[in-house]
């Protein structure tokens, strides 16, 4: 069965935040920011954060930077974040939601190892998916 986690986006202040949070929860915090990644980033992106992964027994939250230029508005800026099993699992959910939706990124393979995809679902919902290659 598939898990469901917060995503937040931040606007500049995703790494001071997941910190403050690893505090209050406790956990494993993983960052990457956009200049360690493969892909090239623009130079007023390379130190805003990619991904941040906050692990603490069963609770998980992540987060990440906003581009520059892209304004972060306040309570648009959390996308539920799912995590499945298998890419058939992944596509039954993601194919079902996106009806009367809008694609942002269609399905496909990653560096990060994983099968991603993101689209906003027709009530205006954001929703991440994701499967991590190992669970094939």
């Amino acid at each position: 069965m598939a898990q469901i986690a917060a995503y937040l986006t931040f606007d500049g202040n995703c790494r001071e935040a997941m910190e403050y949070y690893r505090e209050v929860f406790g956990g494993d915090l993983r960052i990457q920011t956009f200049g360690q990644a493969p892909m090239e980033s623009a130079p007023d992106a390379k130190d805003r954060i990619m991904h941040a992964h906050l692990q603490s027994g069963e609770l998980t939250l992540m987060a990440s930077d906003g581009m520059p230029g892209q304004p972060v508005t306040q309570g648009t800026n959390v996308t539920l974040s799912v995590q499945c099993k298998t890419k058939e699992e992944q596509d039954n959910y993601f194919n079902k939601l996106a009806e009367g939706g809008k694609i942002t990124m269609p399905l496909q393979d990653t560096f990060w190892g994983a099968y991603f995809g993101m689209l906003t679902d027709k009530f205006g919902t954001q929703w991440m998916f994701n499967t991590e290659h190992k669970h094939q």
